[in-house]
């Protein structure tokens, strides 16, 4: 297969099932191609969203659009046992056994109605991780061509370290915006950037629309006359401002309004003075810079 452009935003796709919008078949279809004519290629997943029924629907929209496999990206997860109707445990726990794992790739690629998934992740670290055990069922899947490239999600600089002895990790995602930045001064952005692991960011967005607090309240004046400088939303500052990092972060947005996504993009464009992204960070922390 000839290696796919990452596009610069990702469409995330756990909103889209139960456990948001519950699309039908024919608007997955429809948001499905409206992402792609306007360069969003990526389409980002796990196995809980929608209580285990997200992928699936997903992977049946994909297999009714007739959209060529090599024209889309597909990103999903595995790792973490939901309980739901579907899957009734005890209580939320991790397994990254060898065993669990195969399953859930062989589970994903069944849903998804595709032969191989691009780029797949362990959700969130569990403190029961072997390692070894890990680097040596994710080698064979890739030696099998079940998966092209694989990382973690949520994962710190000590727990990347346990999964990379043995095997290269090539993303990690991670939580990611102005109104949670710690990811700048904790260490993981930069330890990712050394060890060329790529980065994405999920709920780029943060809280700013969500929660009315100190922060939020900080940043509200800042962002709002910096939205009229440069003559955009916003939602739009928030995607720029996560991705002015040299890092190339790259949002996972979680909408599924058409116009929402049309905005996402033109974000990708605007150039946001270092000035200005330091503005909104010191609103954010309440704090200048040392």
């Amino acid at each position: 297969m000839d290696k796919k452009t990452q596009s610069r935003i990702i469409s995330g796709v756990m909103n889209w099932g139960e456990w948001g919008e519950n699309l039908s078949k024919n608007e997955m279809v429809e948001l499905i191609e409206f992402n792609l004519e306007r360069g969003i290629n990526t389409f980002d997943q796990a196995d809980i969203y929608g209580g285990y029924t997200t992928e699936k629907q997903f992977g049946e929209a994909f297999k009714s659009s007739g959209i060529e496999r090599t024209k889309i990206k597909l990103i999903t997860k595995c790792g973490i046992q939901y309980p739901c109707e579907s899957k009734p445990f005890k209580i939320k726990h991790y397994d990254y056994s060898s065993k669990h794992i195969r399953f859930s790739v062989e589970n994903s690629l069944k849903n998804l109605k595709t032969d191989y998934i691009d780029i797949f992740l362990l959700h969130r670290p569990s403190p029961l991780m072997n390692g070894n055990e890990i680097a040596e069922v994710i080698s064979k899947l890739k030696n099998d061509g079940k998966i092209k490239e694989f990382g973690v999600s949520n994962f710190t600089e000590s727990q990347i370290k346990l999964i990379k002895k043995n095997i290269p990790v090539d993303f990690n995602q991670i939580e990611c915006s102005l109104t949670n930045n710690e990811c700048f001064s904790n260490g993981i952005v930069d330890f990712c950037q050394t060890e060329n692991i790529n980065l994405m960011a999920w709920s780029p967005l943060g809280s700013y629309f969500k929660i009315k607090d100190n922060t939020t309240n900080r940043i509200k004046p800042i962002i709002e006359k910096l939205s009229n400088k440069y003559s955009c939303s916003v939602d739009q500052l928030l995607l720029s401002w996560v991705m002015k990092h040299p890092a190339s972060i790259i949002p996972v947005i979680g909408t599924t309004k058409k116009e929402r996504i049309l905005a996402s993009i033109k974000s990708i464009n605007i150039s946001l003075d270092s000035s200005d992204w330091f503005s909104l960070l010191e609103a954010s922390t309440g704090k200048r810079v040392a």
